[in-house]
């Protein structure tokens, strides 16, 4: 380019044996890398402060927060000029397979506010995957204090899997609570025998509206949450240390783990607390 500037450019193309349509092409290839240079310094930046938990879009709004206006899609493409992408690919385990069975009114209707302990809890699955190998984990929130009530872990989507669960929350109230148990229409939650334990303890079934994941908005928010504080920071390497982390993370969360809504305790603590009072 030094030379284009002190001799003719068909002597340089001559001498070079390089054709004129590939001369301006270059060239602009060359202008267009150098347009995008500072963004992409950006990116970069954006992407490792978040440890690659960023993809495109959330690094296009962080590059507008700082008065870069710039198109999603250009993003994208100079982070695949990068070799970056997202670490973290959310894929939402859907247990839902037509209608298998009764589909349950929508009784807690995304009322999720619960003013007393036992009364309204909310169940769902959620997956992850390990080196191709899958863990499945279904629990039980409280929507009093967003308490963990039970749990259960599986490396396969079966329906004793939800059974345990039951089973384990079911010894810690006693028989017709005034309760009121919520789900998706996973089909897990259409079986017979889920539906028969149900209201053999005096528990009434509430679904989600078909394909509405907002209906059960609580356990979505905790299935983020553990995600974001235990999986997506570590690389697991096995089921059996996942499994682990799960157990060891579900106490913290209930026990240590302080949230604002509860006036800053941990749900445990929210709960006792508001038996003292």
């Amino acid at each position: 380019m030094e030379l284009r500037h002190r001799y003719d450019l068909d002597l340089l193309l001559n001498c070079s044996n390089v054709a004129r349509s590939s001369f301006y092409y270059y060239q602009k290839q060359s202008k267009t890398a150098d347009k995008y240079k500072e963004i992409k310094e950006q990116i970069n930046a954006i992407y490792s402060r978040h440890k690659g938990r960023y993809g495109y879009r959330r690094i296009t709004n962080e590059l507008r927060l700082k008065g870069v206006l710039i198109n999603h899609k250009t993003v994208l493409r100079l982070m695949k000029s990068l070799g970056l992408k997202s670490l973290i690919r959310v894929k939402k385990y859907k247990s839902y397979k037509g209608e298998q069975g009764r589909i349950a009114p929508n009784i807690l209707s995304r009322n999720f506010k619960s003013s007393v302990p036992n009364q309204k809890w909310a169940t769902d699955i959620t997956e992850f995957n390990v080196s191709g190998k899958k863990l499945y984990l279904s629990p039980i929130i409280d929507l009093f204090n967003g308490e963990i009530i039970s749990y259960e872990l599986a490396e396969r989507p079966v329906f004793n899997q939800v059974i345990m669960m039951l089973e384990k929350a079911f010894n810690k109230i006693p028989d017709n609570a005034d309760l009121t148990l919520h789900s998706d229409q996973g089909w897990q939650y259409q079986m017979k025998q889920y539906q028969y334990l149900l209201k053999e303890k005096g528990i009434k079934q509430s679904m989600s509206r078909k394909g509405n994941c907002l209906d059960n908005a609580i356990i979505e928010n905790f299935f983020g949450t553990l995600k974001s504080e235990l999986f997506y920071l570590k690389k697991y390497s096995s089921i059996n240390q996942l499994k682990e982390d799960i157990i060891e993370y579900i106490d913290y969360y209930n026990n240590d783990r302080i949230k604002l809504n509860l006036k800053g305790m941990s749900p445990i603590k929210y709960r006792a607390h508001y038996y003292q009072t």
